[in-house]
């Protein structure tokens, strides 16, 4: 395991434990509203300090872009850590177990380690670019399914810009029609995650963030996966919009949008 995998293990680990602590007694969980539907807590805040604090004591001079305190270190490093620190707030405020640490590195703009680990369930997904993706240290391969007829998908609601809510609904409506289900569970690192591990077919969504996708991305590509931003472009840290399946699923999954996303 490449050494700054080994990092983002124990980082995510010591948030995990923070996280786990302060769900069993929310009621001393402090919150607030960032934006519309946004919200951030004093986990979320303690999780991050934690993770950024193990991460600069062993590498002072790295770039840290993390969700809540955005970015420090060396702006100038070619390696950056992308840390959301509590990917599924919404779950967690409201004391559904269902929630990750996502952290990624990106070394020369490119995101070569990925960990998502959900302190929950006890289960750690680990990536490195051309090591392939394992959950829990064993090797996992994304799903065989080779039609949307049967597959499972997942999404999340454009709830933070409701300006793209028609446009969801339009998408949601021409992969539904097309699938056995879809799924919103509430954490896209966790969709992505899952997806890679052969749990889930497809995955879809707007308006996300670096931190969100980052990691779970590199999971889904190590697992034989393709991911592509709504136009079929490598674009999707930039965009935050993304799509991902095995390459089968991918292409029946444009092949619904690109009409929809042509308008």
């Amino acid at each position: 395991m490449h050494a700054y995998v080994n990092i983002a293990v124990n980082a995510a680990r010591v948030a995990g434990n923070l996280l786990c602590r302060a769900l069993n007694d929310l009621e001393q969980v402090q919150m607030s509203s960032k934006n519309l539907n946004d919200y951030v807590t004093s986990a979320d805040k303690a999780a991050e300090k934690a993770i950024c604090k193990i991460i600069h004591e062993y590498y002072p001079d790295h770039k840290i872009l993390a969700e809540e305190s955005g970015f420090s270190g060396n702006q100038e490093s070619e390696v950056e850590w992308i840390i959301d620190p509590l990917d599924g707030t919404t779950n967690f405020i409201h004391g559904i177990p269902h929630f990750a640490i996502s952290i990624a590195v990106r070394v020369k703009n490119r995101v070569e380690h990925a960990v998502i680990y959900d302190p929950v369930r006890e289960e750690l997904f680990t990536a490195s670019r051309g090591e392939g993706a394992r959950l829990n240290n064993v090797r996992i391969r994304i799903g065989k399914q080779k039609t949307l007829e049967g597959s499972l998908l997942a999404t999340g609601f454009p709830f933070k810009d409701h300006s793209k809510l028609d446009l969801w609904q339009q998408t949601f409506g021409a992969l539904f029609l097309s699938c056995s289900d879809v799924r919103r569970a509430g954490s896209a690192a966790l969709d992505l995650a899952y997806l890679a591990a052969g749990r889930l077919d497809g995955f879809w969504e707007f308006g996300l963030q670096p931190w969100d996708i980052a990691a779970g991305a590199l999971l889904v590509s190590e697992a034989g996966g393709i991911v592509e931003d709504l136009h079929g472009k490598p674009d999707y840290l930039n965009s935050g919009n993304i799509i991902a399946a095995n390459p089968k699923i991918f292409k029946a999954m444009l092949q619904k949008l690109n009409p929809i996303l042509k308008k």
